[in-house]
């Protein structure tokens, strides 16, 4: 057997432009209970919820409509088929726009976009929805797309992983690879069913407080085609799935969606994993300078899956919250948006408001970002920096009063 070499050498890859786009709305830690008592009586499970709620640390969910929105208040739980017009509806289009800003920064053309790789655990249809933000996005050529499932909240760098091994294989072919890269999620649309299964079974089920709706986008582009200022280098990745964890972290298909799988333990398994992954990373991309070697050296980009997420690797990486600064200020003000959560986690980061909150020494010139999902499976990506690249705070979710979403 030929021994396998895992060290990556000078990749050429860079992420040349990112877009994200909320919706128009947020949800407000009240706005959950106001609703459950519409329509469900007081019972120990949801009175623990609602309790877990006032605590999570969320003082915003965005999400595509308030607690008055027609599918959230039927006689009972929205059906997949109403799900599905709604993430189509409602969803694609915040897809097509945080595209549309990926490429604007990149300023590549629509003609250069070679693949689409996209994700979504909210929506199963086939064809997917990248084709659709594809026709609204008015791409006319033919290109190669990738739609990934069953990757949950680690979906956003599972795309990047899974692009950039697509354009290394361009750059062996000597080719230019402009690669779209998109996750979309529309989480809250699916309360109702949730609060169903907290009544019908009685379980502690935390995913209504957590979870909110996004769509994200990056371009990467490999170094062939013409130089572009790059936002971040992409310089390397880890991609494992922690042994007899199934069980832990699930989004099953049901009647009425998706079920969120949530237990206790998900914090500790996951947080567990993160000093050999961070480890293995730092072996096998020798770009890191070997002067960088603890995990304090490193801006940090974590998938915020919950508030135990971000303390939790703070405890087993002995980084602080500034460390984490870019993502606890998504969680706080926007939630969980699952798989579209981490491009928005790496968008935030380069905001010049971030620096003034960098741990002592500085905004790092090198980031490690890592999200978790189903499996548990945990991704990991060693990212460089541009310092030309840092941009002002802007405006991710439009005015109530955007006539384009009347």
């Amino acid at each position: 057997m030929v021994p396998v070499d895992n060290t990556f050498g000078e990749l050429g890859l860079s992420i040349i432009g990112i877009g994200v786009q909320y919706p128009r709305f947020n949800l407000a830690p009240n706005d959950l209970e106001t609703l459950s008592k519409r329509f469900y009586a007081s019972t120990p499970s949801m009175d623990k919820v609602l309790s877990i709620n006032r605590f999570t640390g969320i003082e915003n969910r965005s999400s595509i409509g308030t607690i008055d929105h027609p599918l959230v208040n039927q006689e009972t739980a929205p059906s997949v088929s109403q799900l599905h017009e709604v993430f189509v509806e409602d969803g694609v289009p915040l897809a097509i726009t945080a595209s549309q800003k990926a490429i604007e920064e990149s300023r590549i053309r629509l003609s250069d976009i070679t693949h689409v790789v996209s994700t979504t655990c909210t929506n199963n249809a086939n064809p997917g929805f990248d084709n659709l933000v594809v026709a609204g996005l008015g791409i006319k050529q033919q290109v190669e797309k990738v739609l990934l499932q069953g990757v949950g909240c680690s979906g956003g760098l599972a795309v990047l992983r899974t692009a950039s091994n697509l354009a290394l294989g361009r750059t062996a072919q000597r080719k230019p690879a402009r690669i779209l890269c998109v996750a979309l999620e529309l989480c809250t649309p699916l309360v109702r069913s949730e609060f169903d299964s907290i009544k019908e079974l009685q379980e502690v089920r935390i995913g209504p407080a957590l979870f909110s709706d996004c769509a994200s986008a990056l371009i990467l582009s490999n170094d062939i085609g013409g130089y572009v200022e790059p936002i971040y280098d992409v310089l390397g990745w880890d991609h494992r799935v922690i042994p007899d964890t199934a069980e832990h972290l699930r989004f099953d298909s049901d009647p009425l969606g998706w079920k969120v799988v949530l237990t206790p333990d998900v914090p500790k398994v996951a947080c567990a994993a993160v000093p050999e992954a961070f480890s293995d990373i730092l072996a096998s991309v020798p770009s890191i300078p070997r002067s960088l070697q603890k995990a304090d050296d490193f801006d940090w980009a974590l998938h915020p899956g919950g508030a135990t997420i971000l303390t939790g690797t703070e405890k087993e990486m002995n980084i602080t919250p500034y460390h984490l600064r870019a993502s606890y200020d998504t969680y706080m003000k926007h939630g969980n948006s699952s798989s579209a959560t981490i491009f928005s986690v790496l968008n935030r980061l380069r905001a010049k408001d971030m620096d003034a909150i960098a741990p002592p020494g500085g905004p790092r010139e090198f980031v490690m970002a890592c999200a978790f999902g189903p499996g548990v499976s945990v991704e990991m990506c060693a990212l460089k920096r541009s310092q030309n690249s840092q941009r002002v705070a802007d405006c991710l979710t439009p005015p109530l009063d955007d006539p384009d979403l009347d």
